[in-house]
């Protein structure tokens, strides 16, 4: 067995990808105000900006394309798609959806009120704009080694359990609709949550009476993690432990566009069947009947047969070797990132890397800038823009503990080379990392920001 190994896939099909000149390159940073979500998909040579909704499909996936069944009720696609949910995940209440961020907003919307609060180990961006929204609190009790970027903790995703029962003790029971824990931690650095601590904060939660929902998107990764580093789970399978996880859950929200290897999809799922029906409802008039949720009838067949294919142990262990391999080789840069390397992605630490940008001036967007610069790479900055704000009466500006840059990477959609490429463009900046400018904010949305937000380079 050769020490290294390759993809486990071959390609049967190609997608012309073009490096756009220099010229082009400044061109579209101005007119996109600095911000890469809005230069066209077309104006980059290699796109890690996110992981959802960007993998490259099996073959029998494709093929379930052509059995979708687009009828608008009972389609022949909704009941493989609940079998596959029902088989993989254990709940026995669920809806599809068109994406997560709509399971969020329909969780919240019902349970989640003004003055609520929910704790989680971290919070991403969608998830905590649609708590926040309705005057409720988006609380992060990560563990203190996932606040620090150089700790070789094997799951510094867990949630601080000391902190969850502190705060069950101290605030009225009412004012905790639900709790919630995220696989893997995405703002963590792609972090994951071992077995005995999601135990141990499930037998809390019910200690409490508070219901307790994971956001799993990316569920499978998580499990593999769990069978690689922690103690008594070598032997068992990834299906299993994932199993397992969400045994001891009263339900989940899912964008199945991370470990369900599609473009589209997503579901809420739980135990609760008269809080299904509410949800249902909703639903209903915003999404579509409760058998598509937003979703076309091939869709529903492509999250069935990903949901199945992402627990394949050969794709898992490729999956997460080729990150532990790509953060491998950025480190050996001297470019700082956060490890140990997550499941999806590897996060630079840009606070690090330009300690001449103060958090005021977004040393991280000024780095995903440079990527873009240097060798039209699209990473997306996860720090002050995504989770500073400015207060709309006082003017008073918070930052992030954190400046990160995510360089997620779709899930079989690039090679080694491609992310050899990502590793000399970082490179490059290194060695200029001192003329690095940083940005002023010009323009900025009251809720998640950073996908609108403009910018201008300072002098």
């Amino acid at each position: 067995m050769p020490f290294h190994l390759p993809e486990p896939w071959r390609v049967k099909v190609v997608e012309p990808i073009r490096l756009p000149t220099p010229e082009t390159r400044e061109q579209r940073l101005a007119a996109a105000g600095f911000n890469l979500f809005d230069v066209p998909a077309e104006a980059i040579f290699i796109d890690l900006l996110t992981d959802s909704g960007t993998a490259a499909m099996s073959d029998n996936q494709w093929a379930g394309l052509m059995l979708g069944d687009e009828s608008y009720a009972g389609a022949r696609s909704y009941y493989r798609f609940e079998e596959a949910v029902h088989e993989v995940f254990g709940f026995p209440h669920l809806i599809p959806v068109h994406q997560g961020r709509v399971a969020e907003n329909l969780l919240f919307s019902t349970l989640v009120d003004a003055g609520s609060i929910v704790p989680n180990n971290n919070h991403f961006d969608t998830t905590r704009a649609n708590i926040e929204i309705h005057g409720a609190r988006a609380l992060d009790l990560v563990i203190d080694e996932g606040r620090d970027p150089d700790s070789d903790h094997p799951f510094k995703g867990n949630i601080d359990l000391d902190k969850a029962r502190r705060l069950f003790e101290t605030t009225p029971r009412e004012r905790i609709p639900l709790a919630m824990l995220t696989l893997t931690n995405n703002s963590g650095g792609g972090q994951p949550v071992s077995l005995a601590n999601v135990r141990a904060y499930a037998e809390l939660c019910h200690e409490f009476g508070i219901p307790f929902y994971i956001d799993a998107c990316r569920f499978a990764e998580n499990a593999y993690f769990i069978q690689q580093r922690e103690e008594g789970q070598a032997a068992r399978s990834v299906a299993e432990i994932a199993r397992e996880v969400f045994d001891l859950a009263d339900g989940c929200t899912m964008s199945a566009k991370k470990d369900g290897l599609a473009n589209m999809g997503g579901f809420v799922a739980s135990r609760n069947r008269e809080l299904i029906e509410t949800l249902t409802q909703r639903l209903i008039l915003i999404e579509g009947f409760p058998t598509y949720g937003g979703l076309a009838g091939r869709d529903l067949e492509a999250v069935a047969r990903g949901l199945r294919e992402v627990l394949d142990p050969e794709y898992l262990r490729f999956r997460v070797g080729q990150l532990e391999a790509f953060g491998r080789r950025i480190h050996e840069l001297g470019v700082p990132i956060i490890r140990p390397v997550g499941g999806h992605a590897v996060y630079v630490d840009a606070r690090r890397f330009l300690p001449h940008i103060p958090p005021a001036e977004f040393p991280a967007q000024a780095l995903v800038v440079a990527l873009y610069r240097e060798g039209a790479v699209r990473g997306v900055e996860i720090g002050s823009v995504m989770f500073g704000r400015t207060d709309p009466e006082t003017g008073e500006k918070s930052y992030a503990d954190l400046e990160l840059v995510r360089l997620a990477v779709p899930r079989r959609v690039y090679t080694n080379t491609h992310l050899a490429y990502v590793v000399e463009v970082l490179e490059q900046i290194r060695d200029r990392r001192d003329r690095l400018k940083g940005l002023r904010m010009v323009h900025e949305a009251p809720v998640l920001r950073h996908f609108t937000a403009r910018f201008e380079e300072l002098a």
